[in-house]
């Protein structure tokens, strides 16, 4: 298919069997802690260390961060689905987020990874903002990660030691 031909709904289909871990992108809005689900995240650079974000240039997130401003970034555990709906535009009432701060940005408490970072630059990318980030501060713990492909969340079994064999015979 030829790019003028490119239909919105196949991009995102043919792109949805990209599969990619599951972001909380974590920010103060208003003075208040919020968040946004995101699987548009990259490491970008090892030194210095340095990440990539893309956001809907419509986000409460591109509304509240410039350059300069920190946020944190949390990949999700297996387990936290829950975290991705809620912040991913389907709010949860029983769902109380666990904020806590790391070098001065919000981060989830109980995310398998938390990075504290702060905008470098801002580029507009089509209908989303990209944002490229110092990172300041790392945390992380053990844990299997919330994988997204095809337009649902999936496990990653192949990291248990139970599923994995292998035929030396």
């Amino acid at each position: 298919m030829q790019s003028k031909q490119l239909e919105a709904r196949a991009f995102r289909r043919v792109m949805g069997k990209f599969a990619t871990g599951v972001t909380v992108v974590t920010f103060n809005h208003d003075g208040q802690p919020a968040g946004m689900t995101a699987n548009a995240f990259m490491s970008l650079s090892v030194d210095p260390p340095m990440v990539l974000i893309a956001v809907r240039n419509q986000a409460r997130f591109a509304a509240s961060i410039k350059p300069g401003d920190a946020f944190g970034i949390n990949f999700l555990r297996e387990e936290d689905e829950a975290l991705s709906s809620h912040f991913g535009g389907r709010p949860q009432a029983q769902l109380i987020a666990d904020y806590r701060q790391l070098g001065g940005s919000p981060v989830l408490g109980g995310a398998l990874v938390q990075l504290a970072v702060r905008a470098n630059a801002l580029h507009q990318g089509g209908d989303h903002l990209i944002y490229t980030a110092d990172v300041e501060a790392i945390e992380e713990s053990d844990g299997r990660p919330l994988l997204f492909y095809s337009g649902s969340y999936k496990q990653l079994h192949a990291l248990d030691p139970a599923t994995c064999w292998f035929d030396l015979g």
